[in-house]
């Protein structure tokens, strides 16, 4: 499936998944003059909130996916997140639907063990030395080929959902439960992984045009609890060989993969074995994860780059042209955090927390809080790496999210 490049404007695009990204993406769409249609399984997700027209749709369900894709007839169908009939997919693009990137892409990149197996068996790439386990004894068994500690995680799931360290057998049986309770869908398997001692993990945005060359995001540092991203920063420090290597397996994957959008590839950089503190230079670039599509670490590029993350998606799903992608000064980004359940959201702390400058602050619009549910997300400039970091966690810690029960 190719588009017409570049597309005529306004272009229908319809969003599956209305979450915070999508809210972007519309929101980017709409400078563009385009009509967007935000599809979720529940009511006033955050891209409805701002779309011309909003669905409610079980969209694991494929014959109410196909039905709402079918009644609209889009430009572009641009799935948000993983959790889709990506089989009625398939269906929609072989009558003539345009999904980005692809259907295929979008079936590989949902499933942990597809996307695996085409990165470590067909491409060849280096990644942690994995296996797979149907049971609990069947994972105890895999990890005890891999060497403990290990890392476990669900097939299918998405923000870390069911992920958890495993540092010996008598964890087995509780990391099985708990893969099984955060997985999405009925499937039983998990992915059993080694554990890196990495020094650094990135988000290497990848931008795949329908025609014209692969073009890349400054790298993006991140961490990660329980699974989900805390913060980011960009441009991250990285020897450029390295920053080669990891763009030479990001584009290696997305050409396999096909079409056009932004794709956020993960990587770890681990201390090549052998190599000693005085020889810094020495890492290993190991593959981890790809979203095909705006990833989380990325809502940095909304004050760190000319582009941000969701405008180049755009640009490149509609064949508009990227002139260039450029750093605008060390950046950061830290999440926002609710504490407790309970709807009637509110905030306390905006003013203190826009009282810096070059500081600003998204406010997702849930209207549902739980612990540790990502509630918005504070981002900050500075005149170095370290100063950018303390601006956005200083802002981040003075909002409080409040929610009545």
């Amino acid at each position: 499936m190719t588009l017409p490049t570049p597309a005529t404007l306004p272009a229908t695009l319809m969003l599956l998944g209305s979450g915070e990204l999508g809210k972007e993406v519309a929101i980017a769409a709409q400078r563009l003059g385009c009509r967007v249609i935000a599809v979720d399984r529940y009511a006033n997700a955050p891209a409805m909130q701002v779309a011309d027209v909003a669905e409610v749709v079980a969209m694991t369900d494929p014959d109410a996916l196909k039905a709402v894709v079918r009644q609209h007839r889009p430009d572009l169908v641009i799935p948000e997140i993983e959790a889709l009939a990506v089989d009625a997919l398939a269906e929609l693009e072989a009558e003539g639907i345009c999904v980005i990137p692809t259907a295929r892409a979008t079936a590989v990149t949902m499933n942990r063990d597809r996307i695996r197996d085409l990165a470590a068996t067909e491409l060849g790439l280096r990644t942690a030395r994995f296996a797979y386990a149907s049971s609990a004894s069947e994972l105890a068994s895999a990890a005890a080929g891999l060497g403990w500690p290990v890392v476990v995680k669900p097939v299918m799931s998405s923000s870390g959902k069911g992920q958890s360290v495993v540092r010996g057998p008598e964890e087995a049986a509780a990391a099985w439960e708990a893969a099984l309770s955060g997985a999405r869908g009925a499937g039983e398997l998990v992915i059993v992984e080694e554990f890196l001692h990495f020094e650094l993990e990135i988000t290497l945005l990848t931008v795949k045009q329908w025609q014209g060359p692969t073009l890349f995001c400054p790298p993006i540092g991140h961490i990660q609890e329980r699974g989900d991203y805390q913060c980011s920063w960009q441009p991250a420090q990285m020897p450029a060989a390295a920053l080669a290597e990891a763009e030479a397996m990001a584009r290696s994957l997305t050409d396999n993969l096909g079409g056009a959008g932004l794709f956020g590839v993960e990587f770890f950089l681990c201390k090549k074995p052998g190599s000693s503190s005085d020889q810094p230079g020495e890492l290993e670039v190991i593959f981890s994860e790809l979203s095909p599509r705006p990833h989380d670490t990325g809502l940095v590029t909304l004050v760190g780059q000319n582009l941000s993350e969701f405008e180049l998606h755009l640009r490149a799903v509609l064949g508009l042209p990227i002139p260039s992608i450029h750093s605008l000064g060390a950046a950061a980004s830290r999440v926002i955090l609710a504490n407790s359940e309970g709807a009637a959201v509110s905030y306390d702390g905006v003013a203190q927390a826009l009282s810096e400058t070059d500081t600003q602050v998204l406010l997702f619009g849930k209207h549902h809080a739980r612990p540790q549910r990502r509630m918005g997300v504070a981002l900050a400039r500075g005149s170095s790496e370290a100063e950018a970091r303390r601006k956005a966690d200083t802002a981040a810690a003075h909002i409080q999210v409040r929610a009545s029960s």
